[in-house]
């Protein structure tokens, strides 16, 4: 795929030839570049060649409508992240729904008042950037870590999670895989709890994989996309491997996991059997050892070493 110039490309797919029009000439306009697609067959076509930066849909359309147009085209790993927005006269909310639930970020209502719908493209240029950004960065790091929607399904992986669960989970495939169903029960309470608990976790190892690993509830980093991160090994290993790094105490190492892990040092307290007290005393050695001046930056460090592993 190859953009024809260094201007934004906004890909128009619509059959009414007055709404093309007019769309072409306010687009135009605003200085972006517009192609023009009548039908859903081809838009498919088209994005062979050209890779558009955000795509306008039109919803009702003879023989392939908007809704599996959006669909196929969200099937493209290329166009995963280019935003599409729905056109639409339909006003019904099972319709809005159905339009979201096919892969759109957003609709406008026809007519379409055009200084509205060139703010909604300048909105979803800049999230979509960021977030291909992002994404980006997360790939060159290696992090362990993947997105999901409320119901299980695998939004995206980095390569390093592909990897960690296609050796943890037989038949892996990221672009098709669906969480089991204990794990997902476990997300959906998470995604309702209120900004939810990233402190959370859930062993995959429960539900049959080969290989202990564990996923780590995030947050929600859209409207139905939600950050997990992958944790390879238990415990008793992890604290191994920063008491070997780290130069820490057994106990410190420990304590240390589990700040890594987001835990409170009330929750420390209780899942080491210790005091608040003694566990303060650790970070302070902790502290000291690493010479790091707060929890924020020995959970960073607990977190890279465990990563570089």
């Amino acid at each position: 795929m190859l953009k024809v110039d260094s201007r934004d490309i906004v890909l128009v797919v619509d059959d009414s030839p007055d709404t093309l029009r007019m769309l072409t000439d306010a687009i135009e306009d605003s200085g972006k570049t517009v192609l023009v697609a009548r039908a859903g067959a081809q838009a498919l076509s088209m994005i062979e060649k050209v890779k558009p930066d955000v795509i306008l849909m039109d919803a009702v359309m003879p023989g392939m409508d908007g809704f599996e147009t959006c669909r196929r085209l969200k099937q493209i790993k290329e166009l995963a992240h280019v935003p599409i927005i729905f056109m639409t006269g339909l006003s019904e909310t099972g319709d809005i729904i159905k339009g979201l639930e096919a892969g759109g970020v957003d609709y406008v209502t026809k007519p379409i008042v055009p200084e509205e719908l060139l703010a909604r493209i300048h909105v979803h240029l800049v999230n979509a950037r960021k977030t291909h950004s992002a994404q980006a960065a997360l790939d060159v790091f290696g992090r362990f870590l993947l997105a999901a929607n409320r119901s299980g399904r695998v939004l995206w992986c980095t390569p390093q999670t592909v990897k960690l669960l296609s050796a943890a989970v037989q038949d892996f495939a990221s672009e098709q895989y669906v969480l089991p169903p204990k794990v997902q029960a476990w997300l959906a309470e998470c995604a309702g709890a209120k900004g939810g608990n990233p402190s959370e976790t859930i062993a995959l190892a429960d539900t049959g994989a080969p290989i202990k690993t564990e996923l780590s509830f995030i947050g929600a980093i859209g409207a139905d996309e939600y950050l997990l991160r992958l944790i390879e090994g238990d415990v008793g290993g992890d604290a191994d491997l920063l008491k070997r790094k780290l130069a820490v105490t057994q106990r410190e190492a420990e304590v240390l996991f589990w700040i890594a892990r987001g835990k409170s040092n009330r929750d420390i307290a209780e899942i080491l059997d210790l005091s608040p007290r003694t566990v303060n005393k650790h970070l302070e050695q902790i502290y000291a050892k690493l010479g790091v001046e707060n929890r924020a930056s020995a959970a960073a460090l607990a977190v890279r070493t465990l990563v570089v592993r």
